[in-house]
């Protein structure tokens, strides 16, 4: 029986200017006023993040930022620090999606700085983990995967991990409409969450939550949430539309 509150964030990646940004919150804040069992979480661009924090600031859905710097300040230009973003209203940020890693050569030892970087801006990290198309069907999906995680997470406490959320996102399955089977996606999250009772304890295994994020549509989140080791979704597209994504943080 999980006991993890599930989770529905959206990405929204390079996509809408300020006031498109704050339209879409407002019409999704009116959308899930009545949901009091998922907890929701919006990552605008950053040029947005202040416009929209003022609009669901009164709601229960937490903004999110899509990247940070791990320095605290400094002659870093075009870079944003976790201090800046938790200063325009962010509880979570994104960090070592793999956009971030295939574009801009994120690589572990970076993901790690940046996961350090959050927690001591109190902010919450989603740390992003997946295999691409050609390593799956080398079938080294568990061995990336376990790369990943051991580089990312190296050097955090318990209570650092316990506040951290993980996202497994298929690398060919993002922005192709292709999923993962539920097969696919269960045994994956599976081997993560006994990756974390064997790097730290049982207890933050069970407690953590594990997103996956890959094509996520209304038609498909009710299987995936109905697997015991998939506790929500990191949602790309699908996110960009208020209602769409109602429908997905709705799936009950």
């Amino acid at each position: 029986m999980r006991n993890r509150t599930p989770m529905i964030a959206g990405n929204w990646k390079m996509f809408k200017t300020c006031p498109e940004a704050v339209n879409n919150a407002r019409t999704l804040v009116s959308l899930v006023s009545d949901v009091d069992d998922v907890e929701i979480m919006i990552a605008p661009p950053f040029t947005a993040l202040t416009g929209v924090f003022d609009v669901i600031s009164q709601s229960a859905i937490h903004l999110g930022a899509q990247n940070l710097h791990w320095e605290v300040e400094g002659a870093f230009t075009g870079e944003i620090s976790g201090k800046m973003i938790y200063s325009a209203g962010c509880r979570y940020v994104i960090i070592g999606h793999s956009e971030r890693r295939q574009y801009f050569g994120e690589i572990d030892e970076r993901v790690n700085r940046k996961i350090n970087a959050a927690l001591d801006a109190h902010l919450l990290p989603v740390i992003c983990v997946g295999e691409s198309e050609s390593e799956r069907e080398s079938e080294k999906t568990f061995s990336v995967l376990d790369k990943q995680m051991q580089k990312g997470v190296e050097g955090l406490t318990l209570d650092q991990m316990g506040s951290a959320v993980i996202a497994y996102e298929p690398v060919w399955a993002i922005g192709t409409g292709k999923t993962a089977t539920p097969q696919q996606a269960q045994e994956v999250h599976e081997h993560l969450r006994n990756f974390l009772a064997n790097r730290f304890d049982e207890t933050t295994a069970q407690n953590i939550r594990i997103l996956y994020g890959g094509s996520v549509k209304p038609g498909n989140i009710g299987e995936l949430m109905s697997l015991p080791d998939i506790d929500g979704a990191l949602v790309g597209g699908a996110s960009l539309d208020p209602e769409t994504f109602s429908k997905i943080i709705k799936y009950k």
